[in-house]
């Protein structure tokens, strides 16, 4: 199995609980690039979810379709704090299964020194 050195992390938050999330992120040094960090996007997205039988939803009601405003995260973490970080996303977040997508990335060369 190939490993790889960096992932992409897209997470999916309210936006009253954005800021907290952020800043757990930058506390476990996610979003560092070469000699950059903090380096972070978002965007609004419009989500849709419902909670199954036996869930304890931080918003919306057992069996009910879902709808809320949300913002998504784009941020680059190495692997090395990949766990840290996840954990520290986790913590931060309200939902009782935060949506974190973890991508593998394959940097350049010059990437890859910083």
């Amino acid at each position: 199995m190939m490993e790889f050195s960096h992932y992409k992390l897209e997470i999916y938050v309210p936006e009253s609980h954005f800021e907290a999330v952020r800043a757990a992120l930058f506390r476990v040094d996610a979003g560092h690039i070469g000699n950059y960090d903090h380096c972070l996007s978002w965007s609004p997205v419009r989500s849709c979810w419902r909670p199954l039988a036996g869930t304890h939803p931080w918003q919306g009601t057992e069996g009910a379709l879902e709808e809320a405003d949300e913002i998504k995260i784009e941020v680059t973490v190495t692997a090395r704090r990949l766990a840290e970080t996840l954990e520290a996303v986790r913590a931060a977040h309200p939902y009782e299964e935060p949506v974190i997508q973890v991508i593998p990335l394959m940097l350049s060369t010059d990437e890859k020194n910083g």
